[in-house]
């Protein structure tokens, strides 16, 4: 995984841009990696983005699937400037590939699985008909009533919070929308690896900041795999020394057990949901906090209007003020970056 990260990170593909020569190249890079990963990629193409999306898909034993996508793009050059994107989102790419490799060896029970890599989800095409993500929900290889899960990884590569704080807060990974099909909540539970802390969220605590986007407006289950933006987010700084590779590695680890449960889930049909789930959101924001009043005067200050806001929800997991749950979780990841 280090070696792809570095390969998509290098001089040559001089931050991946859609359209770009870098991009290209990037592409080429990601296809190979699955060719020697044990699969066959095909490309989609995106003509909003003058890119294409690389797909590779594992057979299971039955009818319908699992998308697990990670975009390779990101901003490019900005004069003399390379943005070289490691955790946004070249992790991720390699977790993917790793997946695909695992699956390979190893075909999952049940549902089959779409490995795919977008193109185009950084600016100017991001939350537009032009994302590779969105061109796949307008022309999708599976058609789209047959996926019963769609996965999006994005900043993933990145411990939570400086070196200071405790594992229990750098190894946090946030899983949001679990809550937007039935059961897949209990599937996340479900899975555990040494190295790595899953924490549950509701997908509307942040803005649809990735390739989940178009599979939510399509109501397609999803759900987004992230660390949350980090000091080096959009930045130069954002370079492969910089990323912590034993979390990465436990992140595939976790992935592909998840992957592989929710492959196997016995429901004939996973069905998507609008329900909310403000109850796990504040719980894993008074688990992250617990931990940092330690270090951190003002965590205790937030500790408790969590669990103020945790006493008000309702039957339903609902909070009344779905908006102020929304600014704690900004308020902690700006002060952990």
């Amino acid at each position: 995984m280090r070696d792809l990260i570095e390969a998509l990170c290098s001089a040559d593909c001089a931050g991946r841009a859609a359209g770009s020569s870098g991009g290209r190249l990037a592409r080429a890079i990601v296809s190979d990696a699955f060719v020697k990963a044990g699969l066959k990629p095909e490309e989609q193409l995106v003509p909003g983005c003058k890119g294409a999306n690389v797909l590779a898909s594992v057979a299971g034993d039955g009818p319908r699937w699992v998308l697990v996508g990670a975009h390779y793009d990101h901003l490019g050059t900005h004069g003399s400037k390379v943005f070289h994107g490691a955790d946004d989102n070249a992790a991720a790419v390699a977790v993917l590939v790793e997946l695909g490799r695992a699956l390979a060896a190893k075909p999952p029970k049940g549902r089959s699985v779409l490995l795919a890599a977008f193109d185009g989800e950084e600016p100017p095409h991001y939350m537009s008909e032009a994302m590779g993500s969105a061109q796949f929900c307008a022309t999708p290889t599976v058609p789209l009533q047959e996926l019963d899960l769609m996965v999006s990884m994005d900043l993933v590569g990145h411990a939570v919070g400086p070196a200071v704080l405790p594992p229990a807060v750098r190894n946090t990974l946030f899983a949001l929308g679990a809550e937007r099909s039935e059961g897949t909540s209990a599937v996340v539970d479900s899975v555990s690896v040494p190295g790595l802390v899953v924490r549950r969220a509701d997908a509307e605590v942040i803005p649809p900041l990735s390739d989940h986007w178009p599979f939510w407006r399509a109501s397609v289950p999803f759900m987004l795999l992230t660390c949350g933006r980090w000091e080096h987010y959009h930045a130069v700084t954002d370079t492969p020394d910089r990323l912590d590779y034993a979390k990465i590695a436990a992140t595939a680890k976790w992935l592909e057990a998840f992957v592989r449960a929710a492959c196997a889930r016995p429901e004939v049909k996973v069905r998507f949901t609008n329900a909310r789930d403000d109850v796990s959101s504040l719980r894993s924001i008074i688990a992250v906090l617990s931990e940092l009043q330690a270090v951190s005067e003002l965590a205790a200050v937030a500790l408790a209007q969590a669990e103020e806001l945790l006493e008000g929800c309702d039957e339903r997991g609902v909070s009344p003020v779905p908006k102020r749950v929304a600014e704690l979780v900004g308020q902690i990841e700006s002060a952990l970056a």
